[in-house]
């Protein structure tokens, strides 16, 4: 049975990232580029021609920047393609926003091979690229400067239940989903399933957002979890 390979855009003004990249994830098997964009509104019109799964997208490039052109790609409920963020610092004020604007992750640009293509993999696969510490890191920093005095989750989503509070809060933390089944000691489909309702009931595109939604509403903070 031969599975599709997952199509890759790189979005990049530098040629030699662009190119650099190509050469990494072509070598890897079950992963294809596609084609390569040099700024945001590049990227727009490959990404209408060419259909990939996966936009590397650099943050800072002329004209319509990483930032705007994620926003674009992720604005509508069916958005095919996933962002993945390229930056070379990983507390890079615009990766947080970038995040806030709908992409699914982020990765340094001196990632290895190895790190470049679980990060497509797990992008492509619907899963949000929280796991590093440096990812949860990120997003607590720069929420708490970011955000206004709100109010607590609790009192801002009564839509979800006790165990979805519980199970959005360890998404927060960058758990997985069979993280998250072992400490909750449910089954990982469960969690899956709760994770659907949470994304729902939030009007979330994906777990990226849903963790910047929880610590952006006081659910976790960069001290812990919240607690009544």
């Amino acid at each position: 049975m031969t599975t599709t390979p997952i199509r890759v855009l790189i979005a990049d003004d530098q040629m030699m990232v662009r190119q650099g990249f190509t050469v990494l994830l072509d070598a890897e098997p079950g992963i294809e580029v596609v084609g390569q964009a040099v700024d945001g509104l590049d990227a727009l019109a490959k990404v209408a021609d060419l259909a990939p799964d996966v936009v590397l997208m650099d943050i800072r490039m002329p004209g319509l920047g990483g930032i705007e052109a994620t926003r674009r790609l992720t604005a509508s409920p069916d958005a095919a393609a996933k962002v993945l963020v390229l930056t070379t610092f990983d507390l890079d004020e615009y990766v947080y926003e970038a995040l806030r604007a709908g992409a699914s992750g982020f990765l340094l640009k001196d990632a290895s091979a190895a790190e470049l293509a679980h990060a497509v993999r797990v992008v492509a696969g619907g899963e949000a690229l929280l796991a590093p510490a440096v990812t949860k890191r990120l997003i607590a920093e720069f929420s708490r400067v970011t955000r206004s005095a709100r109010a607590p989750l609790k009192g801002r989503a009564g839509d979800l239940t006790e165990r979805e509070t519980e199970v959005l809060a360890l998404i927060a933390q960058g758990l997985s989903n069979a993280e998250i089944a072992e400490r909750l000691v449910v089954a990982e489909q469960t969690v899956k399933t709760h994770v659907s309702r949470i994304l729902v009931k939030l009007g979330l595109r994906d777990r990226t957002q849903a963790a910047v939604h929880a610590y952006e509403t006081g659910l976790v903070r960069p001290a812990g979890p919240w607690t009544p």
